[in-house]
């Protein structure tokens, strides 16, 4: 096996341990049906969040990896259930981010204008407690929409979506 062959396959099983699964490294982005929305309490005009929301192991992992900044009142939902410790990491995500770690309907702990990492290795960010998801929404937008720990939370479906179905990865 030549050197050059033998270093790609390290690389390509390094990236696979690491989290990001065979094949990530040279996927494009990805970009996902709005099937969740969270309608902040509040005030009228309502404000409510449109999300993607992954299925399966594979958009788990790619989350907004190499996506332009999300707009206005969007963003990515990853739901745990059961609840799980939840540690996220800025691989390959361009922009910075507001990570929001849910419990229990409100928001747990806050991430806020976390840095994007285009090169491992990555520092993760989340608490050590097991969360019920994490919501990321682009950098500033958690202060914008008056969003803190212990915010209230409900993430509803949209009609139609089904967001727990998995998905064929």
């Amino acid at each position: 096996m030549s050197r050059s062959l033998l270093r790609s396959l390290t690389i390509v099983g390094v990236v696979g341990l690491i989290g990001c699964g065979p094949g990530l490294s040279q996927s494009p982005p990805q970009f996902l049906p709005i099937t969740a929305q969270w309608c902040l309490e509040g005030p009228p005009p309502a404000r409510c969040i449109q999300l993607e929301v992954p299925r399966g192991e594979r958009q788990y992992a790619m989350g907004l990896q190499m996506r332009p900044p999300l707009p206005h009142l969007r963003g990515m939902w990853f739901p745990y259930d059961p609840p799980a410790v939840a540690r996220f990491w800025m691989h390959r995500t361009p922009e910075p981010l507001d990570m929001l770690f849910i419990r229990n309907g409100r928001v747990a702990a806050l991430e806020t204008d976390v840095p994007p990492c285009m090169n491992l290795p990555c520092r993760s960010y989340g608490p050590d407690t097991p969360m019920d998801g994490v919501l990321e929404l682009a950098a500033g937008q958690a202060a914008v929409l008056g969003i803190s720990v212990g915010t209230p939370v409900r993430i509803t479906p949209l009609p139609g979506a089904t967001p727990s179905a998995p998905a064929r990865d």
